[in-house]
């Protein structure tokens, strides 16, 4: 077994981790960082198959990223705008796919006007929500005892209305039904996102992608730090010190003795650490009542983009497909068209149900029904499952059940005496995206700097 000592290790090396690595190394701290994968980027991951490069993770930039966008400056990466020039595709309840222009879905025209009022309504709503602190809300316990979708059926009666409205938010970006979820863990969603306008807005929330892949990211901050990453090291232990004076964390063949450690890994994670002693009990509860939703991600890659001919730009919606959502998703510079497209929660239970024959099928009808026949022979299919990678169990991020984010959500990002926590799971501006994730990075690294220059201090005046 190998021991040593550090200033601080961290755990995880997705960007959160990677973040928080690199910062603290240019103050001039000590860092480890143990990964359990063998590979950095946690849930991003640019991918070669068959002979394309995939996004098989995270992806997009939207213009109100600042942290993102500074750091893709900071690392000399360049993006690109997604494809968006012609028609977006609607499928209604119908089965009838209608071309349209804008945000908003080619319904009845009583309906169109209700989903604009609704948007209205979630837009003021969220206004009141703090996203770095949700649960201060005055009626937080109020709008975390109601379920999305029974908080939408109050404000409407309008059936089509409140499946397309929740599909923004459900399906989209929880990747839960939104039974499953509450008011105000939807309403803390949209904040984090600037508005409830903003997740609508795909020519917004799906601005750019980077040249290259966004893995980049935590490859080149990963590059910065060298040696001081390790590779396939799952931490199994954290021992530490309820006065704050370290931690000691252990892996199969590695002991790190530190002054502070940050578990930078989704929350769906904490349990497979052992913690000695044990995390006190609200931190234990808060980790019970946390979840990942479900989702596929689709990739059909074609010899070259057809959807554009037809005048489509290849973007596409329906709450009642089975891939609920899609875009064009061909890469920079390369002449072959590429779809992507997202199944979730209990679509993707459905899918994950049958063989990988009649899954494929079954996606592939869907992609038809927006785009054409042409949709149906893709040379190249691949499935993004998340689920299934041991080190991860779902995507896009973790989310409170009923009740849950007003009960522990002021709990999840406080210190217990030297270990700190952090991942784009707990963020509260870009909460979900790699933004929030070098947000909490940036955040937790500063915290542990202050922490050092406290101790600094007042072991100096002792010594005095």
């Amino acid at each position: 077994m190998f021991t040593e000592s550090t200033d601080v290790v961290v755990i995880g090396a997705g960007v959160t981790g990677l973040t928080a690595a690199t910062r603290l190394r240019r103050a001039g701290l000590s860092v480890r960082v143990l990964e359990a994968r063998d590979r950095v980027g946690g849930r991003l991951h640019t991918d070669v198959v068959d002979g394309v490069p995939l996004e098989i993770g995270g992806q997009w930039v939207s213009p109100d990223q600042d942290a993102l966008i500074e750091t893709l400056a900071e690392l000399g990466l360049e993006t690109f705008s997604r494809f968006r020039d012609g028609d977006s595709v609607y499928v209604g309840p119908d089965g009838t796919a209608r071309r349209f222009i804008g945000d908003i879905f080619p319904a009845p025209e009583k309906t169109q006007r209700e989903i604009e009022r609704l948007i209205e309504v979630i837009d003021a709503r969220a206004a009141e929500v703090d996203p770095e602190a949700p649960w201060a809300h005055p009626r937080a316990t109020e709008l975390d005892s109601i379920s999305f979708w029974d908080w939408l059926g109050q404000h409407t009666s309008d059936a089509e209305a409140r499946e397309n409205v929740s599909l923004f938010i459900a399906e989209a970006m929880m990747t839960k039904p939104s039974h499953a979820f509450s008011a105000l863990q939807a309403l803390f969603f949209a904040a984090s996102a600037g508005s409830f306008s903003h997740l609508v807005d795909a020519d917004f929330i799906l601005d750019k992608r980077v040249v290259g892949g966004l893995q980049q990211v935590p490859l080149r901050l990963a590059a910065e730090l060298g040696d001081a990453v390790l590779l396939e090291r799952p931490v199994h232990r954290v021992e530490w010190d309820e006065r704050g004076e370290g931690v000691v964390v252990h892996t199969t063949d590695r002991t790190v003795a530190a002054r502070f450690a940050v578990v930078a890994v989704p929350p769906v994670l904490y349990p497979r650490i052992g913690f000695s002693p044990a995390l006190p009990r609200l931190v234990q509860q808060a980790h019970q009542h946390q979840s990942f939703g479900l989702v596929i991600k689709v990739h059909a890659v074609y010899e070259r983009p057809f959807w554009r001919e037809a005048g489509l730009s290849g973007t596409a919606f329906s709450p009642y497909q089975v891939v609920h959502e899609a875009y064009d998703n061909s890469n920079h510079g390369d002449g072959r068209g590429i779809l992507v497209g997202f199944a979730s929660d209990v679509r993707a239970d459905a899918l994950f149900g049958l063989g990988a024959a009649e899954r494929k099928q079954r996606v592939l009808e869907s992609l038809a029904a927006y785009y054409g026949a042409e949709a149906l022979t893709p040379v190249v299919y691949y499935e993004s499952d998340w689920a299934a990678e041991e080190w991860t169990r779902g995507a896009y991020a973790t989310s409170f059940d009923l009740g849950g984010l007003s009960r522990y959500g002021a709990a999840q990002r406080v210190p217990v005496g030297p270990v700190h926590f952090a991942s784009s799971d707990l963020a509260g501006k870009g909460f979900q995206h790699v933004d929030g994730g070098i947000r909490v990075g940036r955040e937790v690294a500063d915290a542990i700097l202050a922490a050092t220059t406290t101790t600094a201090a007042t072991d100096q005046a002792r010594a005095s």
